[in-house]
């Protein structure tokens, strides 16, 4: 049987084996690292003609089952007759007379591994290891010197060695049962439901094919099992070492873990963990993470390797609770502790930042686009709005004015840059028609101020961290750095765009299409899966999210009974903006229609708050006696489910909610059977009208002739389909969906009816609405 092949570099090894201390994510600059690299190749520079710098070294070690590859490079080797020296160079802020020659053993271990694999290399038997130590601010240079068998690395190398091994032997023997258990693993379920085994067959074939597929499944496929199961199978074929399951919502992460438990229940054996953003799963009530604030940073590396251990050999559902209740048992931070638990799991599932946003992407596992990664992304309706937010980056011109009031009597430098940059402000201010500019050009005028403002801040902000404006000047500071990130994305794809409000200027590097940037991050795997009820028009869909026509499209029916959804269209309404006063009476009349057809819960859907609020309140005003509740603008977690819990079963009396089309009851909420009637949309979903969206439209109708479209059409009728799919979400469940707006008749939005949407049936008034509601109900 050939030995299982481990890839590891030689830093990695030692940081895993050996780490310990605590967190301390306090602020100690960006340019450090690059200042770190420098000193290195000043210390290097100022060597002899004996010294060697950056010499790679490396060795495979059979170890029992295993083939370890380990690999890395020393500072510099230096050669002085018969005398071997390895240099490990490392550059500090700490005063020098402060570091002795135990000041970090993992320094030690690092240099002493190159020294080991130095001497087999060349049949000697004795080295000398160096530690040199330069202060990046006075320049200055401190050494220590040890001198080593072959024996005495030797014996050292094969400890690290086997303490690495027993974390290997249980990742290797998790994997075999895990094969195993996938191997013997049937469909959870009696049968496929209509259409389930068309779209396993199209996920496996993709993942097979190493391709990309783009899948619209209505409610009741069974999307969230489509995707799973045959992706596990994958995993058991080894054409996968880790599954991203990508949501963009809490409640559809739910689903995941829900069905990964059943699977479970059946006996397949994969390690699921849930990633929780850090101000959510962090157990203090603000996100400080260093020793000095917070008792689960403190000393975290001494005990999170012991953590790991102990959660790996006894749990194999990694939800948010599992994760808090051992980070408590361990008083370790579990956000960290979450992140490292990545490498251990088979199947992550996390927002979509963690695989697409530049910013905060995994590093661990996307750095090199190397790795065999399949990403599900659930929902992937929601990524267009989302990939162009991470792709985009905004600066304020007023918040540099006020970070420089805070600044100016303490450092004159930081107080300069700041006026620097705000003079490049008010250069674009002055560009600016009818209080907007819109250009093809970037504003590079901007970034030499920004990168020298990053500069002059980042001494400040390591030793004033208990001064006035320091948390201000700090988030001005990662601003500023998100914005020259960003600022390396742009291309023809990208507008600058600025406008004027009242004395503020924004100035934002717009992502118009995020079609390219999605394209590279899929790279980062090997294959993905985009789904959702609603990719209408699916090409559409495949072109905005990175596809191209080699990548799979695929469409399925609804598996419901089609006369179970009475589908009604008011088109003697007109929803217009302009139009809107005119129309809250008739609404409130077709409202009451409906809701008198059948006792039971109705959701009604709104394009803006200030629209459902008005007819709520005409609604009210005639309709005192029938119960009410309405969405209201950024409510908390406990208070939707708490909204959601009003939807009761078999009630007694009729319930009307007012919610507004797109927001959080709109999509991603799952009320069977009897909690819910009817759903009325008002409104055919067009985003506000404003000036981004109109950039979007001027883009799009240059490049394809569908600006109208991709802008407002295609997101708008979006909004309307996941709507109205909160009606039918069972077999059993019966329904109403009416919706009101003379525009639903026209050509451009039939055309993105789903086929149960047809026939569908005209109503003119109030009492044809209420014998058609009244035919539905016999």
């Amino acid at each position: 049987m050939p030995k299982k092949e481990i890839n590891i570099s030689i830093r990695n090894l030692i940081e895993f084996v050996l780490r310990s201390g605590d967190i301390d994510s306090r602020f100690v600059g960006k340019s450090r690292a690059v200042e770190g690299t420098k000193a290195h190749q000043r210390v290097q520079n100022k060597s002899d003609d004996n010294y060697t710098p950056e010499v790679t070294l490396k060795k495979t070690i059979e170890y029992d089952e295993f083939l370890l590859n380990v690999q890395g490079r020393a500072d510099g080797i230096i050669t002085e007759d018969e005398l071997v020296i390895i240099d490990e160079i490392k550059s500090t802020t700490k005063p020098l007379d402060k570091i002795d020659e135990n000041y970090n053993n993992m320094h030690w271990a690092q240099a002493k591994c190159y020294g080991y694999i130095y001497l087999t290399d060349n049949d000697m038997e004795k080295i000398t290891i160096q530690l040199t130590y330069y202060h990046l601010d006075t320049e200055e240079i401190k050494q220590f010197k040890k001198e080593y068998t072959k024996k005495e690395l030797e014996d050292f190398f094969y400890d690290i060695l086997d303490k690495y091994f027993i974390w290997a032997d249980l990742i290797t023997k998790w994997e075999s049962e895990r094969d195993k258990s996938i191997r013997d693993m049937d469909f959870p379920f009696e049968s496929y439901r209509d259409g389930q085994r068309k779209m396993a067959v199209g996920v496996y074939k993709s993942i097979l094919d190493n391709k990309s597929l783009y899948i619209e499944a209505p409610t009741g496929i069974g999307k969230t099992i489509s995707t799973l199961f045959p992706t596990i199978k994958a995993m058991g074929e080894k054409l996968t070492s880790k599954i991203f399951y990508l949501t963009a919502k809490t409640i559809t992460r739910q689903v995941a873990e829900e069905t990964s438990l059943i699977m479970l229940d059946k006996g397949l054996k994969l390690k699921t963990l849930t990633l929780t953003a850090k101000d959510k799963i962090c157990f203090k009530d603000e996100s400080n993470c260093n020793p000095d604030d917070c008792e689960f940073a403190r000393g975290h590396f001494n005990r999170v390797n012991e953590a790991l251990l102990d959660i790996f050999k006894n749990e194999v559902s990694l939800t948010r609770k599992v994760i808090e209740d051992y980070a408590k048992k361990y008083k370790v931070c579990p956000f960290e502790f979450s992140l490292d638990l990545t490498l251990f799991s088979d199947c992550v599932i996390c927002d979509y930042n963690y695989v697409f946003d530049p910013r905060v992407y995994l590093k661990r596992f996307f750095l090199d686009n190397s790795g065999d990664y399949i990403f599900l992304i659930d929902e992937a309706h929601n990524l267009v709005d989302r990939s162009r937010d991470m792709f985009s980056a905004k600066l304020n011109k007023q918040r540099f004015l006020d970070v420089r009031r805070l600044i100016k009597d303490k450092n004159k430098k930081i107080a300069k840059a700041l006026k620097k940059v705000n003079n490049k402000m008010l250069d674009i201010k002055k560009k600016c028609e009818d209080s907007f500019l819109v250009q093809s050009e970037e504003p590079d005028d901007i970034y030499y101020p920004l990168r020298n403002f990053i500069k002059e801040s980042e001494s400040f902000l390591t030793e004033n961290r208990s001064k006035k404006g320091y948390d201000d000047l700090l988030e001005l500071y990662f601003d500023s750095l998100a914005f020259l990130k960003i600022s390396e994305f742009f291309d023809e794809r990208y507008k600058t765009y600025a406008f004027i409000n009242g004395k503020d200027l924004e100035l934002k590097l717009f992502c118009l299409d995020p079609s390219f940037l999605l394209k590279e991050a899929i790279k980062r795997g090997k294959s993905a899966v985009f789904f959702s009820a609603t990719l209408t028009p699916i090409k559409y869909y495949r072109d905005i999210l990175g596809g191209n026509e080699e990548d799979n499209i695929m469409k399925l029916s609804s598996p419901f009974d089609r006369k179970n959804l009475e589908l009604l269209i008011a088109n003697n309404i007109s929803t217009k903006y302009r139009l809107r006063e005119f129309s809250y009476f008739s609404i409130a009349e077709y409202i009451k229609a409906v809701s008198d057809g059948k006792k039971g819960n109705y959701l009604v859907f709104f394009p803006s708050y200030k629209y459902m609020e008005s007819v709520y309140e005409v609604f009210k005003e005639n309709y005192p006696n029938i119960k009410t509740m309405t969405q209201s603008k950024a409510m908390t977690e406990l208070e939707r489910e708490d909204f959601l819990d009003e939807f009761k079963i078999n009630t007694k009396e009729t319930l009307v909610v007012f919610a507004v089309l797109g927001g959080i009851f709109s999509e991603g909420i799952d009320l069977k059977g009897e909690r819910l009637s009817g759903a009325i949309i008002v409104g055919v979903g067009l985003p506000r009208i404003c000036y981004e969206r109109d950039i979007i439209k001027d883009y799009f109708t240059k490049e394809k002739n569908l600006g109208f479209e991709y802008a407002y059409m295609y997101p708008g009728m979006n909004k309307v389909l996941q709507a109205s799919g909160r009606v039918i979400r069972t077999h059993n469940d019966k329904g109403i969906v009416l919706l009101i707006d003379e525009r639903f008749i026209y050509r451009g939005y039939k055309n993105l009816f789903p086929k149960k949407w047809f026939p569908y049936k005209l109503v003119k008034n109030k009492e044809n609405l209420e014998s058609e509601v009244k035919n539905f109900w016999k």
